[in-house]
């Protein structure tokens, strides 16, 4: 495989290259460091089968050059987090609607298989038990910035399995569920690497909005995984499968097990979401993932419990 990796210099992204070299691939990483890091793939810089190009996928002649060189597409370039698409709405849904055109017209151009990343925002309010790929979007006003990431992403989902329906481009979707691990940021919302990084200085965990949010996490090298084996899967082309944990957790009660796990003299403060986002901010009370058709396709499972992705984060950290 010699396979590009869009947004590839990210949390995931980096880890995916890494999987990939290991396993005798060659990577190809476009990024333009909007949101990615320059050191999460500096240890693969000089290695012959790897290749760093900082650029945009909204850049389409460069985007061209990249697919047209790759049998594999993985495209995890994106704004992500709440934090983000609330405070740059326009930019975001120019990266995550006109950037993905770009990416799949070059895929059919030059027949390249492609994996997309999408996530589990698509299902808005929904709060069923074990949201099954099938299950209904729940959303609220389009006016509110905070669902602008959900319906760019299921632009994303359309095009993706459009292509395959009518041109036969061979794609695979993924709704990835809260996937954290060391190299996680805690700069665009994500609640783990931010609660970590106040307990390691003894600063108060600032829990969003009242804490009863339920969440589930999982580990960046089990969904690392799944992800190079259903893009290898051709009955995965066409579908689309949820990964992610299968623990339940309330925000509340994961600021107070990283404050156990850390040994943390912190406190916990709560903060309205008016304060920490918006003012009329809404979010999802609760995502649980249904997990089975990822499981039967490529055997997928957690190796990772929550304390073991909690200390994960710590040791990145603290290191």
């Amino acid at each position: 495989m010699k396979a590009l990796i869009t947004g590839g210099a990210g949390f995931i992204g980096s880890h995916l290259a890494d999987r990939l070299l290991a396993d005798g691939h060659q990577v190809v990483v476009l990024d333009d460091l909007s949101t990615g890091r320059y050191e999460n793939i500096e240890h693969l810089l000089g290695r012959p089968d790897f290749e760093f190009v900082l650029g945009s996928i909204l850049n389409a002649d460069l985007l061209d050059d990249c697919v047209a060189r790759c049998d594999t597409v993985f495209h995890l370039a994106a704004a992500v987090g709440v934090q983000l698409i609330v405070e740059k709405p326009l930019e975001s849904l120019a990266t995550n609607i006109r950037g993905s055109e770009l990416v799949f017209e070059k895929a059919h151009k030059y027949d390249t298989r492609i994996l997309v990343a999408s996530t589990s925002e698509i299902y808005g309010k929904n709060t069923s038990d074990r949201l099954g790929e099938d299950d209904d979007r729940i959303l609220g006003s389009p006016l509110k910035s905070r669902w602008s990431y959900s319906e760019a992403k299921a632009i994303d989902e359309i095009l993706a399995y459009t292509y395959w329906r009518q041109k036969g481009l061979r794609s695979v979707i993924v709704r990835l569920f809260n996937t954290v691990g060391p190299r996680q940021t805690g700069h665009y919302g994500m609640v783990i690497p931010r609660f970590v990084n106040q307990a390691l200085r003894d600063e108060p965990l600032t829990v969003y909005g009242d804490g009863t949010q339920q969440r589930c996490f999982c580990y960046v090298g089990d969904i690392v995984d799944a992800l190079t084996r259903l893009v290898d899967t051709e009955e995965a082309y066409g579908q689309v499968f949820n990964l992610g944990g299968s623990e339940e957790v309330s925000i509340m009660t994961l600021a107070e097990r990283v404050i156990a796990r850390t040994g943390s003299q912190s406190s916990i403060r709560v903060i309205p979401y008016d304060e920490a986002y918006e003012a009329g901010f809404e979010d999802m009370e609760r995502r649980v993932p249904n997990t089975d058709r990822a499981a039967a396709a490529v055997s997928f499972k957690q190796t990772l419990d929550l304390d073991g992705i909690i200390d994960s984060v710590v040791e990145d950290q603290r290191r």
